[in-house]
Order: C-alpha cells, then structure tokens, then sequence
C-alpha cells in the first residue's frame, strides 16, 4: 500500500463519509481504531465478527464532548480524572445513559471515554465530531498496529491519510472505572496508571 492508495483519504473526506455512516480507519497514540458515528455503532461489531456484549469506545476532541455524552452532570472527580488522563492513552468508563450509550454499549449502564494524544486523530474527530471506536482488528486476532496491517483485517475501508500513520504506542489503552461506590477500579492496566489507584 502506497500514500496514494485510493482507500486513503484526507481527514475532511474520511470526515464526511463518516458522518454518512461509512467506518473508518485511523491512528491514534496506542493502537490504530475501527470507526463509525455512533447512530452506525452496529457497523463495528459486524465488521469485526465481535458479540455486541463488547462495549464499544467513544473517542472526541475534547473532554467537554466526551462528558456531555454520557447524559449525567460530571462529577468532581471524573473532571478531575479527565485532567490528568486526556489526551493520552486512558480510557474512562463512567455512568451512562442516553443515546450514544444505548449504542456504543447496548442494555448496559455506562461509556468508555477516550480522548487520543495524536494529532492527526485529533484533527480528525474535531470534523467528525465523536465516533464509535475499536481497535482495528478482527475478533480474536491480534491488534494491527499499522496501516498496513488494519488495511488487511479490514480492505475497502477507507482510512486516514497521509501514509504511512505515526508510530503508535502498540500497547491498549488503560481502562479505570468509577465505581458506584465511588473511587476508581483499574479494569485493563495498560499503557499509563493513574496515580494512587
């Protein structure tokens, strides 16, 4: 695959096909993701062969976005969370409701958030505005970790240019959960730890 392959589009292209309910694929600071607005979520589990018992990540450009889309008044210390976490390679899984949530994560309660520290994902969702978002690979079999490697699991599919992507970090995202309880639970310790967890 070359920069002109005719799958690889520039970010307000990919933006709108996006938006018109076609997936996507694009780099972010960890592993590159499978995309698709939120009202397509459905996409996503069908391309992947993956069960719909697996949440999906919602991704924005901002915090702001991501809060609003939970549905709840933010507390405290989720603000406080989003702070230090974002961007970066943390995900946020708070209490949910509303649309967006009955889609990313169907009959479930809450949403994991996430705000990517790479700039060409980040010029990306300020066009796009939030997506759906799983690691691009087939279920079951490894994460791709390059353009290349997401453009085999997954051929037609446009994705982002210019080619080649950055170098990602390769490792999942952390994922820390608020407990009802209150407090934060660890649920995949990945590339970054939040402090005093």
């Amino acid at each position: 695959m070359t920069p002109a392959s005719p799958n690889a589009l520039p970010a307000p292209e990919l933006a709108a096909r996006l938006q018109a309910g076609a997936p996507g694929l694009f780099p972010t600071d960890t592993l590159p993701a499978l995309a698709a607005s939120p009202g397509q979520a459905s996409l996503l589990w069908s391309l992947k062969q993956r069960p719909a018992d697996k949440p999906l990540i919602l991704m924005a450009a901002t915090a702001e976005a991501l809060l609003e889309a939970t549905g709840m008044p933010p507390r405290p210390e989720w603000l406080a969370m989003a702070a230090w976490a974002w961007p970066g390679p943390v995900t946020l899984v708070l209490p949910a409701s509303g649309p967006v949530a009955s889609a990313l994560n169907p009959g479930g309660d809450s949403l994991g958030l996430r705000l990517p520290a790479c700039a060409e994902a980040q010029s990306l969702l300020r066009l796009s505005g939030p997506l759906a978002t799983t690691s691009a690979n087939l279920s079951g079999r490894p994460a791709a970790t390059t353009a290349e490697q997401a453009t085999l699991q997954f051929p037609g599919v446009p994705l982002l240019a210019p080619l080649p992507w950055p170098v990602a970090g390769g490792q999942a995202s952390t994922v820390v959960a608020w407990r009802e309880s209150g407090g934060w639970q660890v649920l995949r310790a990945g590339a970054l730890l939040p402090p005093g967890i």
